[in-house]
């Protein structure tokens, strides 16, 4: 990176520093989104905040409340809603001697014989289903902050080079109307000196929009208008998917739970138990006295095997479903891997390359300026050198920048968190 290139992007980001940080001269479209940088915001903060107010995590609540509630039918002591029940019998409308019967019953479901762990497996599950969703959440969060922040980095890297490049084309231009005044150029050359210096405004504003678009996508992700100053990040020493990847424990956690939902369905057997306990009082007429008694009953349902069998294999066609999907996503989380470790390769073979380019564009276009200041060249063969170094700086830098983000991209595939 060359010393005018630092200069400028410290002028860059002390302008980002101030409250009002993109309100400057080389502003085309008065179209901007202001920002501060802040020192003390890292990338976990950024993600952090972004968790917050992020939609998706109204799904995590959601499956923490289930997972609450089926702890707690888990731990109740009966296996459904008990049921009352008040019968009353006279002779009133007919012989009217006084005959009455009332009766009662407190029907209590009871849990067949391992049902209830059945349940509170479930449960458990489920609570490791919400925790895994979370995890995965945060990580989807984490890489898309990610990549609007290296979006950001690289749309205001051409941004710079758009104004670096105006810059250069005004000098030309303010040189060549000059040579023009003392006869060395004719009038062609400056007409052509004012239409690259129209096209070099043109690609800036093409680069402020981009950057416009880049910075919107960023506050509407995160709902904030701070940047970190540095967001660089450490490339992962994990070399392959692991089961400690978020997005595989989220998943597992679904294959196990619907292997809970599976027992807990064959648990149910041919039907609840009950026992029931009951009440009656009654006499034959009025002048009877009244007979209390008290019936205590069990009743077992058996022989529902034919019935039950829909239930288990509607959950067991779930757990093969969940199954299935965690193949899937290895497959695709293994790919992506690949493509990160391969992405990282090539980008740093690219920037090695583009570096030597740029060396060598440097070098030739020093020697352009010579050669047209000497009247050795014509306007059209510096323009195009100059274009060409242009490309070659633009492009080495943003290989720069590429390698960074790919070793954030490289540590979002391998599930590691800034």
């Amino acid at each position: 990176m060359s010393n005018f290139r630092h200069i400028i992007r410290s002028l860059f980001l002390i302008l980002l520093a101030s409250p009002i940080c993109y309100a400057h001269e080389h502003a085309i479209v008065d179209h901007h989104h202001y920002f501060q940088i802040d020192k003390t915001l890292t990338l976990s903060k950024v993600i952090k905040l972004t968790l917050e107010k992020f939609p998706d995590q109204m799904l995590s609540s959601a499956l923490k409340q289930e997972a609450d509630a089926l702890q707690q039918r888990g731990h109740s002591l009966l296996a459904g809603a008990p049921t009352f029940a008040m019968r009353y019998q006279d002779d009133l409308p007919g012989d009217d001697i006084g005959s009455r019967e009332i009766e009662a019953e407190l029907e209590l479901p009871l849990w067949n014989w391992g049902q209830r762990s059945a349940g509170q497996a479930v449960a458990e599950q489920a609570h490791l289903v919400a925790k895994g969703q979370s995890s995965v959440i945060l990580l989807n969060v984490a890489g898309l902050v990610r990549s609007a922040l290296w979006n950001i980095e690289l749309e205001t890297l051409r941004h710079e080079q758009a104004i670096l490049n105006l810059g250069i084309s005004e000098k030309l231009l303010n040189k060549v109307k000059r040579r023009l005044e003392l006869g060395d150029l004719p009038r062609s050359d400056l007409l052509l000196a004012q239409s690259d210096h129209l096209e070099k405004r043109a690609l800036l504003a093409k680069a402020e929009a981009e950057l416009m678009h880049a910075r919107k996508g960023y506050i509407s992700l995160t709902q904030i208008t701070i940047l970190p100053s540095s967001f660089k990040e450490e490339l992962s020493s994990i070399k392959e998917i692991t089961e400690n990847h978020p997005k595989l424990f989220a998943i597992n956690a679904v294959v196990n739970r619907k292997q809970a939902e599976l027992n807990w369905v064959k648990s149910a057997g041919s039907g609840q138990n009950s026992f029931i306990l009951g009440g009656k009082s009654e006499k034959g007429d009025e002048n009877d006295d009244d007979i209390e008694s008290m019936s205590v009953e069990v009743s077992i349902p058996f022989g529902g095997s034919a019935h039950l069998a829909p239930e288990i294999a509607s959950a067991n066609i779930e757990l093969t479903e969940a199954l299935a999907q965690r193949s899937h996503l290895f497959r695709d989380l293994e790919k992506e891997h690949h493509e990160a470790e391969h992405a990282l390769e090539v980008t740093r073979t690219e920037l090695k390359i583009a570096n030597e380019l740029k060396q060598i564009a440097e070098h030739h276009l020093k020697m352009t300026d010579l050669s047209f200041a000497a009247g050795e060249i014509n306007l059209m063969d510096l323009l195009k050198i100059q274009a060409r170094t242009h490309n070659a700086t633009l492009l080495a830098n943003e290989h720069e920048i590429m390698l960074q983000k790919n070793i954030a991209l490289y540590n979002q595939a391998v599930g590691v968190l800034p």
